[in-house]
């Protein structure tokens, strides 16, 4: 195991009703920017639970932020922000919501470009405070310091990482997921296990316990899944999900552990170019890139095989058994693993996140940083 630095913050209200924790956990005084996405806010409860807590607070409302969000979009919320002298931000929607709220947070205070917060090119000094209320479990951003932003006038979907960012307080109630399309609800369960799998399935590194926190996020997204698919209002599965994406990018399952990230380079390129939901692109390239990589990650495929999936055998034959419960797990989840089945053409997919990969410096990927973008050019000509 490698040596590691570990610190989360936020404050976690886990539960039907914890909205109403808001009055008492944010400042009286508080000037608050209430962010929000497309209006599910306001269907699903969460904006009247979310009113009546702020109470006499000064709120100011700014909708619309997209499911990637858009730099341009977000510009808007920081001088609204500026203008009205806000202090406090209430996120409320899914990961891209808080991801915004993370970028405003650290853009209203700043100096200077504000561009150049996405990939970390200038320091931050300050960042507003953050409460996030989640409404699509998936990524983990409710607690974690990082934010993925876009920028659609320059082909640009970039991330950023500051602890200055991290919410003070998220508030997670599994009521509130009860009105999501299935589509949301399948994207949100691959999300997290993408994400839970990019920390773990690399190569084994004697982290012993961070291998059976993936594996136990794993199972529980394997056994949920489908149940709340068909159940959208099991509070049991619908709170096991919640909490499964929450802890999936906490910060605990990666610690110690060399990881990979390359499906979501890969995908991130993807959503950019042919707008595909992200969780869409990691179940067309994880696979993909799991059968190109097989001999340098046989060992730990073998290991997800046996402990996740009840796999035997050896660990060749368990190693490509486990892809392919992988695939059919996804499928199951609404999210093909083809490109075809999204009728984009392989050979143009794969050109086209090659030639980004390189103009974003992204030419050294993977676990052990020997990915280029040849290799991911090969890797989604087999996803066709």
């Amino acid at each position: 195991m490698n040596n590691f630095s570990f610190h989360n913050p936020t404050r976690i209200e886990f539960g039907q009703g914890q909205i109403a924790q808001l009055s008492q956990l944010l400042p009286a005084n508080a000037r608050v920017l209430l962010l929000y996405g497309g209006g599910s806010i306001k269907r699903n409860g969460a904006y009247s639970q979310i009113i009546a807590a702020l109470g006499k607070r000064v709120c100011h409302e700014f909708g619309g932020i997209e499911p990637n969000p858009e730099y341009e979009t977000l510009l808007r919320a920081v001088a609204l922000a500026r203008q009205e002298k806000l202090d406090y931000i209430v996120a409320a929607g899914g990961g891209s919501v808080i991801d915004g709220a993370k970028f405003v947070a650290a853009a209203v205070p700043h100096q200077g470009d504000p561009w150049l917060i996405i990939g970390n090119r200038t320091p931050l000094h300050s960042a507003l405070p953050i409460a996030a209320v989640l409404t699509l479990p998936a990524t983990g951003s409710e607690s974690n310091f990082a934010a993925v932003i876009t920028r659609r006038a320059t082909q640009d979907k970039l991330s950023f990482k500051n602890p200055r960012v991290f919410p003070q307080l998220a508030i997670l109630d599994p009521t509130l997921t009860y009105s999501l399309p299935a589509r949301q609800v399948g994207n949100g369960v691959v999300d997290a296990f993408v994400h839970t799998t990019e920390q773990y399935l690399t190569y084994p590194n004697d982290a012993r316990v961070q291998d059976r926190l993936a594996e136990g996020i794993l199972q529980t997204l394997i056994e949920i899944g489908p149940q709340t698919l068909a159940e959208p209002t099991d509070y049991a599965a619908r709170a096991n999900l919640m909490w499964a994406a929450n802890q999936a990018l906490y910060g605990m399952v990666g610690l110690g552990q060399p990881q990979d990230w390359a499906t979501h380079a890969m995908g991130h390129e993807l959503t950019m170019l042919f707008g595909l939901d992200h969780a869409q692109t990691l179940a067309i390239v994880l696979p993909a890139l799991w059968r190109y990589r097989l001999a340098s990650k046989m060992a730990k495929l073998a290991q997800y095989g046996r402990r996740v999936w009840g796999l035997s055998g050896d660990d060749a034959v368990v190693a490509v058994a486990a892809i392919e419960h992988t695939e059919a797990f996804f499928t199951q989840m609404g999210l093909p693993c083809r490109l075809s089945a999204y009728q984009l053409d392989a050979q143009t997919a794969a050109d086209g996140v090659a030639q980004q990969l390189i103009r974003h410096q992204r030419t050294r990927l993977g676990e052990a940083q020997d990915l280029s973008p040849e290799d991911c050019r090969a890797i989604l000509i087999t996803a066709a």
